[in-house]
């Protein structure tokens, strides 16, 4: 049920994005002639590894470090080094160009996510996937239950806590989707994102 609705609605989503989205690539590639897709390792359901779109809305990171990769089969040791290495995106980074802070404040840069879920790596609506880096940042029987279905574009942590929640918190409403998701839930968190997006609120 929740594929075809994620297939459904994306393909009607793209029919009017489609536009849009060439302006969009067209900015980005005219700010510095860098790539218009930004491409990063996340894991998904199962604990498998995919590669994430968007719009890529960040100076071109030469040297990986911005990317979250590590092996899947390192220790956890490897994987909490790797996790030290990786940097986040502060909300006044330098590293954003001026078409990213257009882009990200409207979220625009996650269009490209469209077709990760027409893919069949990810959901309109679940848990938000991480870099295999940050699984040092879980209890490892969690990281193992957060991947139980197909990550979200958003999800009910997004949606109800915004930017400013701890992992805590975070982990409680991936939780609670996980074990309570249905298609009611769902179209609540499509709206309240919609919502979001509308008011330009960051999260």
């Amino acid at each position: 049920m929740f594929r075809l609705i994620d297939v459904t609605l994306c393909a009607l989503v793209l029919v009017f994005a489609a536009l849009p989205m060439a302006v969009i690539a067209g900015a980005i590639w005219l700010n510095d002639r860098g790539p218009v897709i930004f491409r990063q390792p996340r894991v998904g359901q199962g604990g498998r590894v995919f590669t994430v779109l968007k719009f890529r809305s960040m100076l071109v990171d030469t040297s990986g470090i911005g990317k979250g990769h590590v092996d899947q089969a390192a220790s956890l040791e490897d994987k909490a080094a790797a996790r030290a290495r990786f940097k986040t995106t502060s909300r006044n980074d330098p590293r954003i160009t001026a078409v990213g802070r257009v882009i990200r404040k409207t979220h625009l840069d996650e269009l490209p996510q469209l077709f990760n879920v027409l893919q069949g790596d990810m959901s309109l609506v679940g848990v938000r996937p991480d870099t295999p880096a940050q699984e040092a940042d879980y209890d490892p029987a969690f990281w193992i239950e957060r991947h139980r279905f197909r990550p979200g574009i958003t999800g009910l942590a997004q949606v109800t806590m915004g930017s400013d929640g701890t992992l805590a918190e975070r982990c409680c409403y991936e939780t609670e989707w996980n074990r309570n998701r249905s298609v009611g839930l769902y179209f609540t968190i499509l709206w309240k994102t919609a919502f979001k997006v509308l008011k330009r609120s960051s999260f």
